[in-house]
């Protein structure tokens, strides 16, 4: 049986995995899929009350494919190198590509590749997330991040027991993503408007992608950044700063 979701329409889908009958919204697949939330939102309890017990604070971390979460990520690792100790469970359909891309920068990392045993999901869910847990000794970390799945649907509806969602949104997108994909951009407390760099490239506008993200998230920080030229980057490492000594 596929993995059920609930979207914007609330309606119930599968991906994929082997049933090719189509879409149902009936009443048997919803209640499937409650129960699927529901068992989610208990582990995702369970998560966050071990944070908590260890006084570790968990960021999660979610964009499209190719946006810089990773790149974002090794720069924050590097800006806090000696102030915090920091855990990064790494989220991957396939391979250790990003995870490696990590190493060797002072942080605990525990890769999870949702192909090995979690049926090739696109996205991290609170049972997923508390089995890669067991790959970090939380008690000897100030801060976890969550690097989740590439995609801009299905993270942003699982809660894995995270104490604030952010998302890397890379002007090579377009200013459209936030009415296209309103749940992720709903759902975030921070939004990293990353490749700022190429603005005069392609005759984007900040204004209007701030505005954008504004008809969805009037409360949501929004940090217009570049990854490879450094602008911005001191206002993402203080955010994490401020994040991580936050007690609530």
């Amino acid at each position: 049986m596929g993995r059920f979701h609930r979207h914007d329409d609330a309606t119930a889908h599968t991906h994929d995995h082997g049933d090719h009958s189509g879409y149902s919204t009936g009443s048997q697949r919803i209640d499937v899929l409650e129960a699927i939330l529901a068992e989610n939102d208990l582990r995702a309890a369970a998560n966050r009350e071990t944070f908590e017990r260890h006084g570790v604070r968990t960021l999660n971390l979610m964009s499209s494919p190719g946006a810089g979460k990773t790149t974002l990520l090794q720069a924050a690792l590097d800006g806090l190198a000696g102030e915090f100790s920091v855990g990064v469970v790494e989220g991957d359909i396939a391979t250790d590509l990003d995870a490696a891309k990590l190493g060797g920068r002072g942080a605990q990392i525990s890769l999870l590749n949702t192909s090995n045993g979690f049926g090739g999901e696109c996205h991290l869910d609170a049972p997923m997330v508390s089995c890669a847990l067991q790959g970090l000794d939380l008690a000897a970390l100030d801060l976890v991040i969550i690097e989740n799945v590439g995609n801009l649907v299905c993270p942003a509806e699982f809660d894995v027991g995270e104490h604030a969602k952010a998302m890397v949104y890379s002007i090579t997108e377009g200013d459209d993503k936030p009415l296209k994909y309103p749940v992720m951009f709903r759902a975030v407390d921070l939004v990293l408007l990353n490749k700022i760099d190429l603005v005069p490239y392609l005759d984007a506008d900040i204004a209007t992608y701030v505005s954008r993200v504004r008809e969805v998230n009037d409360a949501a920080t929004i940090l217009p950044i570049s990854a490879r030229t450094g602008a911005g980057m001191d206002a993402w490492f203080q955010w994490l700063r401020r994040f991580t000594l936050a007690t609530t």
